[in-house]
């Protein structure tokens, strides 16, 4: 089966999509590129989508290119049959084709190769197919004292560790234990302590393999890499072992059946058993963890995506005790002003100093929004602002904000060429001030990894975490664009076609030349080919450009179709820019469409996306979202009473369901059976930064956790 009829069964597509989407990625077109700019050849696919199919092309092509390697390597030892080619050719995954290929494998030195060194092959191949009538008597033949045969217990050692390994290399045998284990096996953790602390409900723990939630998998695994638990998986071996034996020692009799049966169980034990077991922990840690990159990836998306909190001047307030909490102030337009150092926590009298310091820094910036960390010491800076809010009736309100990865940030090399002469502490107040007026334009500046959105992340694989959250951050800055005359290089490197060199480049031709006139200028900055410009051109916006098309998301490949779509509706370019086409949507029907989208020779899909863009010109459509929760008091935890109503600001996903900010000191959990009936995937209830209405379950004080329902 050709890869592509694999892709369209599998995503349910069109010939014409599969095949459309093969040829644009193959010809080097970024995923942003081909979703938004190359609808009408993939069928409207989204980017969720594309990178999936991605993935899976890619998977598929690395097994083509294996399944063909292995049959070279079997024919080249002159052993390939039509059955064994046939095999190769039918396996789906890559651990059938290695199946396949394990009798044929090189292996280092192993209990059954050495007893092969000493000549031992022939009896055990004659044992296992029933050539032997009197296996001890044959036996005899071969002892040979110079190899280190010195009896027929020697020899009979022998047979069983060849005829063992050929049962563990048999690929049928294998593809039944595998299955066997994921339809009934258990993964069982024990403990040994009486306390296990955060393991405690894995301390005499079983569930099925089928069944078991990807986040309970990298809890248990991280259990046993801290030596707290010990994991196994548990199934019933017998009816293996009598299948096994069916197949291999079926029609044999006396010596040469006890042999066989006693050489399986040795390989069962031995061999077959550890080795699936390793590989199906292996199979659920890869699913658990794929899982978890997705959870983290969504939730990443959705943070980098929050709604910005524009024509703002702002305090960043970075929480401290010991060495104070760090202040910085960002105008409007996220320039850094002034900063001090408070110590909200400290003595009565540092107290007086703090309150007076920051006051007057309110007042003399006019501070709209004071955006505090939500690390250590958050909610005593959060008593401490609300109180200075009321005493002094200020027009001030407050947000916590998430501070993850302000401290990566603030002693990078990117934060030091911003403010080199700014201490490394203030830096990361800086950084959440700017974070509240703009999330992805402060958060793409620091590793996707840090930014603390996820479970368990420190236990995923590094290179595929980073992979797909690469790809996260590359399709929310280019779902949003950027504006090429203010756009920072780290948020120009993330826009489709440009490389780190090449937005350094954009930057350096600014400086240089002063602000770009029109996107046609992009084609004189250095290393920007022609390829790079047709992938990043329409992504970057040039607001007040001499052409209104410059500052829209319309692609200047389109240009002169939404010229001349202009003209025939009775419009100019300037009525963009002016905003005079409010009433275009009663002139453009779905009828009207189809017909004009036949006249300029294209496709009825550019023309709604190009209508889209012109209607709002340099729209972002973060505005769409819902806005921050901004407050100007305080809500303790012992003001928490069962069965209140409060709304909150969701600051992370899981699997087993989402954590809320409502005001106090540590987020309350929504645990999945209280966002509905039957919710599987959290996910799909809410996302990272959703505002929603929450009952109060249940506080403890103590814990200092509340639980909290949906179902109000």
């Amino acid at each position: 089966m050709k890869v592509s009829d694999i892709l369209k069964e599998e995503f349910k597509l069109k010939d014409f999509q599969i095949e459309n989407t093969i040829k644009l990625i193959d010809e080097g077109n970024t995923i942003p590129f081909i979703a938004r700019y190359r609808k009408e050849m993939t069928g409207e696919l989204s980017d969720t989508v594309l990178r999936n199919l991605y993935d899976r092309l890619v998977y598929l092509r690395n097994l083509e290119s294996r399944k063909e390697d292995i049959q070279r390597l079997i024919e080249e030892q002159g052993k390939l049959t039509d059955k064994i080619k046939k095999s190769i050719e039918e396996a789906k995954t890559l651990q059938e084709a290695e199946d396949i290929y394990a009798p044929f494998k090189q292996k280092k030195r192993t209990r059954a190769s050495i007893a092969k060194e000493k000549g031992l092959e022939k009896p055990a191949l004659e044992v296992l197919y029933g050539k032997i009538p009197d296996v001890g008597k044959e036996a005899q033949k071969y002892i040979n004292k110079e190899v280190g045969v010195e009896s027929v217990d020697d020899v009979f050692k022998g047979i069983n560790d060849i005829i063992a390994e050929i049962v563990s290399d048999d690929a049928d045998v294998r593809k039944y234990l595998r299955n066997t284990v994921r339809e009934r096996g258990k993964i069982v953790s024990k403990s040994s302590e009486e306390d296990a602390g955060v393991y405690q409900m894995y301390r005499d723990y079983s569930e099925a393999v089928k069944y078991i939630a990807p986040h309970r998998i990298l809890a248990i695994n991280r259990g046993e890499k801290e030596k707290v638990l010990k994991v196994k998986i548990e199934i019933n071996d017998e009816p293996v072992k009598s299948w096994i034996e069916r197949r291999f020692a079926k029609k044999l009799s006396g010596d040469s059946h006890k042999i066989v049966v006693d050489a399986i169980e040795d390989s069962y034990k031995r061999l077959i058993y550890p080795s699936i077991e390793r590989e199906i922990r292996t199979e659920l840690t890869e699913k658990a963890q794929e899982r978890a990159i997705k959870v983290f990836g969504e939730n990443l998306k959705s943070l980098l995506l929050q709604p910005p909190i524009s024509g703002k001047t702002v305090m960043g307030f970075d929480p401290g005790i010991r060495t104070g909490c760090k202040i910085a102030v960002v105008d409007k337009n996220g320039k850094f002003l002034d900063y001090t150092v408070a110590y909200v926590t400290g003595s009565e009298k540092a107290q007086e100093k703090a309150k007076k310091d920051i006051l007057d820094m309110i007042k003399k910036y006019s501070i709209d929004i004071v955006a505090i960390g939500n690390g250590t010491a958050s909610r005593e800076s959060e008593i401490f602002i609300s109180d200075l809010i009321r005493e002094n009736n200020l027009n001030v309100q407050y947000i916590i904000a998430n501070e993850a990865g302000a401290s990566v940030y603030s002693a990078s090399e990117l934060a030091a060429a911003e403010h080199p002469d700014v201490d490394v502490s203030i830096r990361g107040a800086i950084s959440i001030g700017r974070r509240i007026q703009d999330p992805l334009a402060e958060l793409i500046k620091i590793d996707p990894k840090s930014i603390g959105v996820g479970q368990y992340q420190h236990d995923l694989n590094a290179k595929r975490l980073e992979e797909v959250l690469d790809g996260v951050v590359e399709d929310a800055v280019n779902s949003v664009g950027a504006d090429l005359n203010t756009a920072s290089a780290s948020l120009l490197e993330h826009v489709a076609g440009i490389s780190k060199a090449v937005a350094k480049n954009i930057v350096a031709y600014r400086e240089e030349n002063g602000p770009f006139g029109d996107r046609k200028e992009l084609k004189k900055v250095s290393k920007l080919g022609p390829k790079a410009y047709t992938q990043c051109a329409g992504f970057l916006r040039i607001p007040n450009a001499k052409n209104p098309l410059d500052s829209t998301g319309v692609h200047p490949e389109s240009y002169s179709i939404c010229e001349k779509m202009l003209a025939d509706l009775g419009y100019t370019k300037d009525d963009i820019k002016n905003g005079n086409i409010s009433d275009i949507d009663k002139k453009t029907d779905e009828k009207w469409i189809e017909k004009e989208a036949e006249i300029l020779n294209t496709g009825a899909v550019t023309i709604k996306d190009i209508i889209s863009e012109i209607k709002r010109p340099g729209r972002d459509p973060r505005e769409d979202g819902i806005k921050p929760i901004l407050r100007s008091d305080v809500l303790k935890i012992e003001d928490i009473k069962e069965g209140m109503v409060l709304k909150g600001t969701v600051r992370n996903v899981v699997d087993f369901g989402a954590f809320v900010d409502i005001g106090i000191k540590s987020d309350g959990l929504v645990h999945k059976s209280q966002m509905g009936k039957r919710v599987k995937d959290p996910m799909e209830v809410v996302s990272v930064g959703d505002i929603i209405d929450v009952k109060v379950l249940s506080v403890d004080i103590q814990k200092n956790r509340v639980s909290l329902s949906m179902e109000i």
